[in-house]
């Protein structure tokens, strides 16, 4: 039986109680799954285990399980806890232009960043990453 692939969005985020979800965006996948967790890291891990039991349900009902690959998309708080332990507030400030304060306000979700201040977060967390690829070593 073979299977087919199909790139998937999975979202990423922060509920009101603290914890963080991931669930299927495309409307289209016929699939539903969502995972949770008191961090990204569990959230993640949640979402996976369900999408392999579902994928062990369709196959063992004899049925071709559309297999995906996930893209996964996160909101400000679930990407600023998800790679705390690579940036830190203070380097955050200076990569975005965000001051600390601010962004201590989105983790907490006391706060919620406009769209625009989403694209210039995301702009500048890529352009640094971009950086980051162009060094090389002697």
């Amino acid at each position: 039986m073979s299977m087919i692939m199909k790139t998937v969005t999975a979202i990423i985020e922060r509920g009101t109680d603290g914890r963080y979800s991931v669930f299927i965006e495309d409307k289209d996948y016929p699939y539903g799954v969502i995972g949770t967790g008191a961090t990204v890291k569990e959230a993640e891990a949640d979402f996976m285990a369900g999408y392999e039991d579902m994928r062990l349900f369709v196959e063992e009902s004899d049925g071709e399980f559309e297999a995906a690959e996930f893209v996964f998309k996160y909101d400000v708080p679930s990407f600023l806890q998800a790679f705390a332990f690579a940036f830190s507030l203070a380097g955050l400030e200076r990569i975005t232009g965000i001051n600390q304060k601010q962004l201590g306000h989105y983790i907490s979700g006391f706060r919620h960043p406009s769209p625009t201040t989403v694209r210039k977060i995301e702009s500048a967390i890529h352009s640094f990453s971009e950086q980051l690829a162009a060094i090389r070593f002697i």
